[in-house]
C-alpha cells in the first residue's frame, strides 16, 4: 500500500521537524485523530501551541480469516466531533466584583502540566474509532478464551479493554464462524462464552504467531498525537516550578538557575562532579518539574506486531483523582491507556544496546519498546555514564541524531523501520570529566554541562539537621564541629552530601548496641567515622 505509506511518513515529518515553536496548522478533512479544534484552543491559552496534524491514514491489522482489511478512519467535517483526544474548555473565570482587586499570583504550575490537565484519551465507540480490526479483536478473544476458559463477555471486554457493546458485537461474528460457542447465561445480558474445537486449532495458530492477548494495542497514529498534546519540547520551566520540584533536596539557588535552562533547553545535559553528592537524585526530580501525569497506551499495534509500552517495573500508575477536565465517568476514558506518573526512567552500568532497539521475544513473539520510548514524556537518566557494558562512543552514535532531531528512527523486527519522538529530557550523570569522555561534536549537541559540587560546611550542618530529624537522633552542633573539624578539614577530605545520612546510621546503630540516648556526642562521632572511611580516602 505505497499510498498509505508515504501518508504517514508525510505526517511524522511534518510533525517531528517542525515540533518547537510550531504555529497552528488548518485541520485537513479525513484525518483519523486530531488535537481539539481551533475554537476550542481559543479558550485555552496554555495550548496555543499545540498544533493540528496532517492527515493520517490507520494502521491495518492482521487478519483471522481471509477478510479485506478495513479502510482509512474517515473522520466528520465538523470539527467538534474529535472522535479519538479531548481537550476540554478552562473552566470560566469567575465575574469580578464592582470594586477592584489585585489578581492574586497563581500557583506555579508547567505550562504542559495545565494543559495536561485538560487532556484525556476519549473511550471510541466503535472498533473503527478505536484504529482496531474485527480480525485483530478476534485474535485477542479466542487466544484468550483459549488460556482461560469460559470468561462472561463483559470480563472479556474488561481484560482487552475494549466497551462490552464492540466486544460483543466480534462475539457475535465469531459464534457465526463457530469458533465461539455460548456455554450458559452469565448476568443480565451477558453470557459465558467459551471456545470450540474448530477456535482452539486456529487459537494455537495465531499464539504461534503471537502470544498477546492484553489490551488491544494503540496504532501509531494515535500514539503521535497524544505525545503531541503531553510533550515536554515546548515546555517552559519557571523558578517556582523547580523550587517545588526541589522542594525534599538542599541545593543551592545558583545550581537551581544553571539546572533551569538547563531543562528549558530540552536537548539533555550533563550531570558531573564527585560521587556521593546526590547527581541521581537531582535528576529523579526534574520530572516533576514536567507536571505530574500522563497519559500512555498499555501497548501499540504496527503491522501486526505488539510492542508493549506501559512497564509497571517502570511506569507509576498515578492515583485515581479528580483531574480538571476529565470525566468523573471511567467509560468515558480509553482503557487502553493508562495514566501514570511523569516517567524517570534510569539506566546505569548495565545498559546494552540491545534495550534501546525494539526487542521481540523469541518465545512469546511479544516486542519490548525500548528505554527512550518508554521514557518519553519524562526524563532518561544514564547513571554512571562511561561505566556502561557497551562502549561510550557506541552509545553516542546511536543517540547523535535523536538529540539533533528530536526523533528516533526504530527498527522493526520485521526489518520496517518507523519514525517515533525522542520527547524525554536526557540526562548523562558521571563521575567524570564530560571532555574526558566524549568528543566535541556530541558534546555541542549536550549543550549544558553541570557541576554538583561538594556542599559546603553550613549546608553539612543543614543536612545533618534534616537527617537528624528524619533518624530520630537528637542534633548537636558541637560534634558536627568536631567532625568537619578532625576528619575533613585536617585529612583533607572533601564532603560529600551523602555522609550525613550514612554517618548518623552509623551513630544510632552505636548508640543502640551500647543502650545509650540517641544523641550525637565526639565519641559516637568517632566511632562512625572509623568504620565508613576505614578504607576510604
Amino acid at each position: 500500500m505505497p499510498e498509505q505509506t508515504q501518508s504517514m511518513s508525510d505526517f511524522l515529518d511534518d510533525l517531528w521537524s517542525n515540533l518547537d515553536n510550531s504555529p497552528a496548522r488548518q485541520q485537513p478533512a479525513g484525518t483519523a485523530y486530531a488535537a481539539p479544534p481551533q475554537n476550542t484552543l481559543a479558550q485555552v491559552p496554555i495550548q496555543q501551541q499545540a498544533a493540528e496534524p496532517n492527515q493520517t491514514t490507520q494502521q491495518d491489522m492482521p487478519p483471522v480469516q481471509d477478510q479485506s482489511p478495513p479502510q482509512p478512519v474517515q473522520r466528520q467535517q465538523d470539527p467538534a466531533h474529535d472522535p479519538r483526544f479531548v481537550a476540554q474548555p478552562a473552566p470560566a473565570q469567575p465575574v469580578p466584583q464592582a470594586a477592584p482587586q489585585r489578581a492574586q499570583p497563581q500557583a506555579a504550575v508547567p505550562r504542559r502540566e495545565q494543559s495536561q490537565r485538560l487532556f484525556y484519551p476519549k473511550s471510541p465507540k466503535t472498533l473503527r474509532d478505536a484504529g482496531i480490526s474485527v480480525d485483530m479483536a478476534g485474535r485477542l478473544i479466542l487466544k484468550l478464551l483459549a488460556a482461560r476458559g469460559a470468561v462472561t463477555g463483559r470480563n472479556i471486554a474488561a481484560h482487552i479493554k475494549l466497551s462490552f457493546p464492540m466486544v460483543e458485537a466480534v462475539l457475535n461474528s465469531l459464534r457465526k464462524e463457530q469458533l465461539v460457542a455460548l456455554k450458559g447465561d452469565a448476568m443480565a445480558g451477558d453470557y459465558n462464552y467459551m471456545i470450540t474445537q474448530k477456535g482452539m486449532v486456529l487459537a494455537k495458530d495465531l499464539s504461534r504467531e503471537c502470544t498477546y492477548f492484553g489490551a488491544a494495542p494503540v496504532t501509531l497514529p494515535q500514539y503521535l498525537e497524544a505525545m503531541k498534546l503531553q510533550s515536554v519540547a515546548d515546555q517552559v520551566i519557571r523558578a517556582a516550578d523547580l523550587k517545588h520540584a526541589f522542594s525534599d533536596l538542599l541545593l543551592e539557588d545558583d545550581l537551581l538557575k544553571i539546572l533551569g535552562p538547563a531543562i528549558n533547553s530540552g536537548r539533555g545535559m550533563f550531570l558531573f562532579g564527585e560521587p556521593g553528592n546526590g547527581k541521581t537524585s537531582i535528576a529523579e526530580r526534574i520530572s516533576r518539574s514536567f507536571g505530574t501525569t500522563m497519559w500512555i497506551p498499555r501497548a501499540l499495534g504496527i503491522d501486526g506486531l505488539i510492542i508493549r509500552i506501559f512497564d509497571p517495573a517502570i511506569h507509576e500508575v498515578a492515583p485515581p483523582s479528580a483531574t480538571v477536565g476529565e470525566p468523573d465517568d471511567p467509560t468515558e476514558i480509553d482503557q487502553r491507556w493508562v495514566k501514570i506518573q511523569r516517567p524517570t526512567v534510569i539506566a546505569g552500568g548495565e545498559l546494552t544496546m540491545s534495550e534501546l532497539e525494539v526487542c521481540e521475544d523469541e518465545n512469546t513473539h511479544i516486542c519490548e519498546a525500548p528505554l527512550q520510548l518508554k521514557s518519553n514524556g519524562g526524563v532518561l537518566l544514564i547513571d554512571d555514564f562511561g561505566r556502561q557494558r557497551m562502549p561510550v562512543d557506541e552509545l553516542l552514535n546511536r543517540w547523535i541524531v535523536p538529540l539533533e532531531k528530536r526523533y528516533d528512527l526504530l527498527n522493526l523486527p520485521s526489518g520496517k523501520k518507523i519514525k517515533v519522538p525522542f520527547d524525554q529530557l536526557v540526562i548523562f550523570s558521571t563521575n567524570l570529566e564530560p571532555k574526558d569522555l566524549v568528543d566535541d561534536a556530541f558534546l555541542r549537541r549536550i549543550p549544558y554541562k553541570v557541576q554538583v559540587p561538594n556542599p559546603t560546611p553550613l549546608q553539612f550542618h543543614a543536612l545533618f539537621q534534616i537527617m537528624c530529624d528524619k533518624i530520630g537522633i537528637a542534633y548537636n552542633r558541637d560534634a558536627v564541629d568536631h567532625l568537619i573539624k578532625n576528619h575533613y578539614t585536617k585529612p583533607g577530605r572533601g564532603l560529600k552530601a551523602c555522609h550525613p545520612r550514612d554517618l548518623l546510621l552509623q551513630v544510632r546503630n552505636y548508640c543502640l548496641y551500647e543502650e545509650l540516648e540517641l544523641t550525637l556526642t565526639r565519641e559516637s562521632m568517632d566511632f562512625a567515622v572509623a568504620c565508613y572511611f576505614s578504607v576510604l580516602s
